[in-house]
């Protein structure tokens, strides 16, 4: 069993990861053609079918592959290690995977949209939900690495606070982009 284990946990890794940049960077093409919908023409058609070519091959040929091969291989490695579903520490983490999993379900459901250019959301709201995928890997990692009830609290919490700084990043953000914008 450990011959084999240590392959499949780096495989279930692997894709994670792929995921994860799945996840981090389609919500950029979902702000770049947000933004390029406001444009004028042919501008506008250019740009927005850019747009949607790039964010289909990325979500068709990275991200969603890349999520199912992740939860392949995690149910096999909970398969191999069944121990783990009575740690607490994997409770939080598989609620934090559903969370995940949610989020993906939901990005899907945007990425459908703007695929009909449906326009849903402003580019602002975008760099918001971008963060999303960013907190749930914080909590999800420290989950993993400490499995401790009582430090991953502390971890949460650090999540939290770094909910706050991206947040507050972002409209600094926007506070230097709207100036940039402006002519005095």
């Amino acid at each position: 069993m450990t011959e084999y284990y240590n392959y499949i946990k780096a495989l279930h890794l692997i894709f994670v990861v792929t995921w994860f940049a799945g996840l981090f960077y389609v919500p950029r093409l979902f702000i770049n053609h947000i933004e390029a919908s406001e444009k004028a023409s042919p501008e506008k058609e250019i740009l927005s079918n850019a747009f949607k070519a790039m964010a289909k091959r990325l979500w068709y040929i990275i991200t969603w592959p890349s999520a199912i091969l992740a939860t392949i291989f995690a149910i096999w490695l909970l398969v191999l290690q069944p121990i783990w579903l009575q740690q607490p520490w994997m409770h939080v983490k598989l609620l934090f995977v559903a969370l995940l999993f949610l989020y993906h379900l939901k990005t899907h459901q945007i990425y459908l949209q703007l695929q009909q250019d449906d326009i849903r959301y402003s580019s602002n709201f975008m760099r918001i939900w971008n963060e999303g995928a960013t907190l749930i890997l914080f909590a999800v990692v420290f989950l993993v690495v400490l499995k401790n009830a009582f430090n991953w609290i502390f971890g949460v919490i650090g999540i939290f606070v770094l909910a706050v700084l991206l947040m507050l990043g972002i409209k600094l953000y926007k506070r230097i982009r709207n100036r940039a914008d402006d002519p005095e």
